[in-house]
């Protein structure tokens, strides 16, 4: 194993070095202050606290999104089904409608809901951090629905899918 530190920090091999760590796939929405829907895809997102129920998820510094989620009193963690990855991947682009001929329903504070997800978080937005070049946002979940979906996970740079583990046989 490569050990690396000091002057020999490379952002790009850090990079892959996270990359390492399985993560689970979200499209982050909100309703911007104009009525305009916004989503975008993230991976670092995670569960914070059960009581009370508490989840974060993080935004670049430069994203064009930021100020309308800084702004935004809700927003909805969709999280990904293992065949959405198409969903994942407009999502991530600069696709100026992201929403278009994606099935939606609008959820509390007009936020867009997207269906078929492995599971969704509506959050009330509840505290944003200087996280370095991103911007960390708490949300307090309000409401909540979970499918029988098995989820998208990202490892490596790329999609994957999960498989019971042969030692525990589901």
């Amino acid at each position: 194993m490569k050990i690396t530190s000091g002057e020999d920090f490379d952002a790009k091999d850090y990079r892959r070095a996270l990359g390492q760590f399985a993560t689970g796939v979200a499209i982050i929405t909100t309703r911007s202050k104009e009525g305009r829907s916004i989503g975008l895809t993230v991976n670092s997102f995670t569960s914070v606290s059960l009581d009370p129920p508490l989840v974060l998820w993080c935004l670049v510094r430069h994203s064009p999104n930021l100020t309308a989620f800084q702004e935004a009193s809700h927003f909805a963690v969709n999280i990904l089904a293992a065949v959405q990855h198409g969903l994942s991947q407009k999502f991530a682009s600069p696709v100026p409608d992201k929403f278009e001929g994606v099935p939606m329903e609008e959820g509390k504070a007009k936020v867009p809901l997207l269906t078929g997800v492995a599971a969704q978080l509506v959050c009330r937005n509840a505290g944003q951090f200087d996280g370095g070049d991103h911007v960390i946002f708490l949300g307090h979940v309000e409401e909540y629905h979970r499918a029988e979906e098995k989820p998208l996970v990202f490892h490596s740079g790329r999609y994957r899918s999960v498989a019971p583990h042969p030692d525990f046989p589901e």
